[in-house]
């Protein structure tokens, strides 16, 4: 975690250069976020990966960061997120970089406003607010089993999260409980 630590002290606030049609707001593009991130964690010897994966037989991304050091390899931070699916292979592509990029996002703490934020509250409310909760939740979780807890009910997680973090396993708290862990 000292090096996650690090990399939060180096990394500064990402410039959106792209603009969203749709919803006429500004937003930095996957290129853009790995050109910004990608010489810090090569400086600290972190790994960014992910790979597509499935699920039951449907899709998901799982994001991945590991430790190089000279000893070795160990992941840091492992988690899986599923993907709606889509039959057009545009659209897939899209909602996996969307993915990808609020999967680093919420992964590093970058620190960003919500892209399509202001324009999502004047519009008829969809799930694209909670997707990168949802890589939230699944960070803590895959933090929360790296710490070798017997957790298998979500009440474990609950207990966990207050015992470990002080927070209580809301949402308002997904930020504070990852920097915690």
């Amino acid at each position: 975690m000292n090096k996650l630590l690090q990399f939060q002290q180096k990394v500064g606030a990402i410039s959106k250069d792209s603009t969203n049609p749709y919803f006429k707001s500004k937003y930095f593009d996957i290129n853009k976020l790995i050109e910004e991130v990608k010489p810090i964690l090569n400086e600290l010897e972190l790994v960014l990966l992910q790979p597509l994966e499935n699920i039951n037989g449907k899709p998901a991304l799982r994001t991945i960061i590991y430790d190089v050091n000279e000893g070795g390899c160990s992941a840091i931070i492992d988690f899986t997120t599923p993907l709606p699916e889509n039959p057009d292979p545009q659209k897939m592509g899209s909602i996996i970089t969307y993915y990808r990029r609020y999967a680093i996002q919420s992964l590093l703490f970058l620190q960003a406003e919500d892209d399509d934020g202001n324009s999502v509250a004047q519009a008829p409310k969809t799930t694209t607010k909670q997707e990168p909760r949802l890589a939230q939740k699944n960070l803590i979780a895959s933090l929360l089993k790296k710490k070798m807890l017997e957790i298998k009910t979500p009440e474990d997680y609950k207990e966990a999260c207050i015992r470990l973090t002080g927070y209580e396993l809301l949402t308002a708290n997904y930020d504070n409980i990852i920097n915690s862990l």
